[in-house]
This record gives structure tokens, sequence and C-alpha cells, in this order.
């Protein structure tokens, strides 16, 4: 008997947010088998350690309403509609660093945990049926130890055994270089292979978030060398540099990791494309300067924050000229830390809401996958795109590097990265208007990452108060995840908002 063939997936589909809530917590046992032998299941082992993570992927896909009709069955495939035999897959998961900034033993709500990322590969190799190529990859922090990474979340022995499937599944750096810190001065930096596929530049031009910001070429981006990041924004040119094998790829799969974030308030589906970025000093984190001088770098112009501006634009000029700094640099460090305090505990290098510049970078990059292809040239076709959000065990507080876990037990899923986004801000207790990266996201000039509006939203909850419309969710009981101290006050759903 002919199987019947797989739906194509609604039109509707693509505004709705599918959240589940489960147990908070994850295997400990790579590659993470599931604990039961579910009906599509076709890895044959099953692990005798629970699964939360796995059996919380599964039910966000029924949630949203993948291939519905054969859930329960053998041929139940919910990937299948978006990803076709001899497709390349590219499954982007947030792998930014191997532990917390502070407490180094810690790191499972720092990154994706593999689990996470295992759940979702089996179901793409399921659509795939022998035929294609998948690829996890990401651009961690400049410093991280990537091998380390991959060790600790799993994801060696999750490729491993994609591998062994007889699949080609890769596992990618996509960092050019390595940098090697002590005190937070870089004094090292090691070229790595990077991109086999290599880098292509994407010009934006008038079309970026930048167009129209009257401080092009005041901005600091990810290294001592100011000069090199006005390069790429300027009044004139507005460039990102992204690697080609995510460009390329037929299918992105968005794995991000639930966090607040310090410059832009959270960190989900659309900050999580940071790390497709091949060169991170064209992206521009803050503009310089205090608000006097137009800058969000700090958030008042008090003198010892003018005397800081000035006095760490000289000191990065020089690491610059040096190619960065040894022991000199670091007393230096430490002398500015003492009479100004740890970044860590106050505001400074735009980590507050005020920051004007680091949204328009992560909207830009969204531009550039959704837009434009592997060659720099508009996409001829809309890209295949997934998001599943690991929320099992969350971050708050001091994210992205240093959050403290928050046990949600979410797994959000949604073929939109603003939709997604929006709900899981919500979700978190914040209100989505408040921030900027979402607020001006649903009302992009050019070249937006959605054609619906906020409002035709429908979330799909395994938690019933949760299902409905993004304002009704805001009335709702909420997980009230702390803001990064910079954002204190300023991003938390009203009291309005709650009620309405």
């Amino acid at each position: 008997m002919t199987p019947e063939p797989i739906q194509p997936i609604p039109a509707q589909l693509a505004r709705t947010v599918a959240v589940h809530r489960g147990p908070a917590r994850y295997p400990s046992t790579p590659p993470f088998h599931p604990d039961a032998p579910y009906p599509e299941y076709r890895g044959g082992t099953v692990s005798t350690e629970p699964n939360a993570a796995y059996a919380a992927v599964r039910e966000s896909f029924r949630l949203l309403g993948l291939d519905a009709a054969r859930f329960g069955t053998a041929g139940w495939n919910p990937l299948g509609a978006l990803v076709r035999p001899g497709d390349t897959v590219v499954l982007k998961p947030n792998l930014i660093s191997q532990w917390h900034r502070v407490r180094h033993a810690e790191w499972v709500q720092v990154i994706t945990h593999g689990s996470v990322t295992r759940a979702v590969l089996d179901y793409v190799l399921l659509a795939l049926d022998g035929r294609g190529r998948v690829v996890i990859c990401d651009g961690p922090q400049t410093d991280s130890d990537f091998g380390e990474i991959v060790r600790r979340s799993g994801l060696d022995a999750v490729a491993a055994w994609g591998r062994a499937s007889g699949t080609d599944v890769q596992l990618l750096d996509l960092r050019r270089d390595r940098w090697y810190q002590e005190g937070d001065i870089t004094h090292r930096r090691e070229p790595l292979p990077g991109d086999p596929a290599g880098y292509t530049t994407v010009e934006l031009g008038a079309d970026s978030e930048f167009a129209d910001y009257a401080l092009s070429g005041r901005f600091y981006g990810a290294d001592y060398d100011m000069a090199e990041t006005a390069r790429f924004h300027n009044r004139d040119r507005h460039a990102y540099v992204v690697c080609r094998t995510v460009m390329d790829a037929d299918v992105v799969i968005n794995l991000p990791k639930l966090k607040t974030h310090k410059k832009t308030g959270i960190t989900v589906s659309l900050k999580n494309l940071v790390g497709i970025n091949g060169y991170r000093n064209c992206l521009p984190h803050h503009t310089l300067g205090t608000p006097d001088q137009r800058g969000d770098e700090f958030p008042t112009s008090d003198l010892a924050n003018r005397v800081q501006s000035g006095g760490i634009i000289a000191f990065k000029r020089l690491l610059a000229r040096l190619g960065g700094g040894g022991a000199w640099a670091r007393a230096v460090k430490r002398v500015g830390r003492a009479v100004f305090g740890d970044t860590q505990q106050v505001v400074r290098s735009g980590n507050w809401h005020g920051n004007d510049t680091t949204w328009r970078m992560v909207l830009d990059l969204n531009r550039c996958l959704f837009h434009f292809d592997g060659t720099g040239a508009r996409r001829q076709r809309p890209l295949r795109y997934l998001s599943v959000v690991d929320g099992l065990i969350a971050g708050d507080g001091n994210g992205p590097e240093a959050p403290d876990a928050v046990e949600a037990g979410l797994v959000v899923a949604g073929l939109n990265p603003l939709a997604v986004d929006t709900v899981c801000a919500t979700l978190m207790g914040f209100d989505w208007r408040r921030l900027r990266m979402l607020a001006r996201g649903w009302t992009m000039r050019t070249l937006g990452v959605a054609d619906f509006g906020p409002e035709a939203v429908h979330v799909v909850s395994s938690a019933t108060e949760w299902s409905g419309t993004v304002e009704a969710l805001q009335g709702a009981v909420t997980l009230r995840f702390r803001p990064h101290f910079g954002w204190r006050g300023a991003v938390e759903l009203r009291a309005e908002a709650r009620s309405a």
C-alpha cells in the first residue's frame, strides 16, 4: 500500500508557536537516546534513563501540528514538509562558551543541551531518509574552547551517532580564529580552519537598520580595532561577513537557548544568528560615548563615565596598534576595575536597556539569512526555517555568559523567529514592546522576517493557560525571569499588561 503523501505546511502555521512545558531536566548519557520506543523512531536503541528533552521536542512538533494526520503511527514524519531527501540541513545551537563566566563548573543554563539537538537530529534524519547532509555548527565566543563545548554538551557523541546512521553529519566551528585571554586581555590569536565553504559579504546598504542611524562610524565591535568596524559600517556602507555553510543550506533549524541578555534584553532565535557571522569585528555592539555625546556605552553622562569612555577608547586603540596586551595591560585593567567597578556589577559597554546598537545588528543578520544566499545575492526561493528553543533549564540575571539557572521546563517551537521570540519574551515575564529587538522587528522597513503582525501570532501550549494570543498570554501567570541588572525596571510586564 502506498503511504499517504506528506501534506505541505499550511500558511497559518508560520504564525503558530508551540509551547511545551514538562520536567526541567536533561539526560546525562550521550548520545541521549529516547527513553521510549516511539512508533516513528528508527534508531533502535532505547535508553533506560529518563529523557524529558526528547519527549519535549517530540511533543512540541505535535503541538505545532506537523504531519498531524499521522501522529502516533510509524509513518509520522513531522519535518517531512520542511526537510526533503537530498537537502543540506544546518542545525544551529547556541554554543557561546564551555562554561558560566563566573562559576566554571556550571554550563547547562548557558548553551543548548546536546539532548535537544539529538532529538531534532533524529527527526531530520527521518525526513532525509538516508540522502542528504546535516551540519551542526556555531561560531562561539572568540575566547571559547570548542572542543570542550562539544564534549560537555555531548554533541561529539550526537554527531557520531548521526554518522553511524549512514548520513553525513558534520560538526563545525565556524570561527576563523580563537582568541586567548588572561585577565580579560587578549594576548594571542590562533587561526582556525573556519567554515570549509568559506565566507561571503552581504551588502545591506540602505536596507540596514543602521541606514538611518546618524552615528554610524562610532561603533565598537568585538575587537580593539574600532577603525575596522567602521570600514563595515559607516555613512556609505553597511555590510556583514557570513558563513556560506549556513547561507547555502536548504534548511536552517535554529536551536537557541532561552536566556536574558545584557545588550538586547533576551537572547533566543533572532540573537542566536550572531553565531553565523564569520568576522565578529564587523558586528556593532555599542556606540561609543555617553548619552550627552549621543552614545549608548553608558546610561548616564556623569564625569566618571565620561572619563571612562575616553580612557577606554584610548586604551583599546593602543591595544589595536600593539595587536593585544600583556602584563602591563592586565595591570591597567585591574586598576580600572578597582576604580570604576567590575562589568559584572556596573553598567558599561552598552550593557543596558538603552543600547540602541545591538538590536539593529541582530535584525540585520536575520535580514542576511532570510533574504540573501551564499553568494551574497537575493534568494530566489524562500528559506525553509524552524526554531526549537531549549528552555528546559534556561538562564536569567546576568545573561548571556553568566546567567543563573531557571528550571523552566520549556521547549518552544515555531516557523518564524520573531513570533517565537515574542512568545518567549512574554513567557519570561517581559513586555516584548519594551524590547527594541522585537518591537522594531515587527516594523522593519524593508526585508523583514514576518509578513504578519504580532496580533496574528497563535500560541498552542500543553499548559492550557498559555494557549491563545500574545495579548492574552501577557495576562497569564508567566515565569518572571529576572532581567540583567542593566535592564531592571525597563523590560518587565507592567501591571496593566498583566490585567489586559
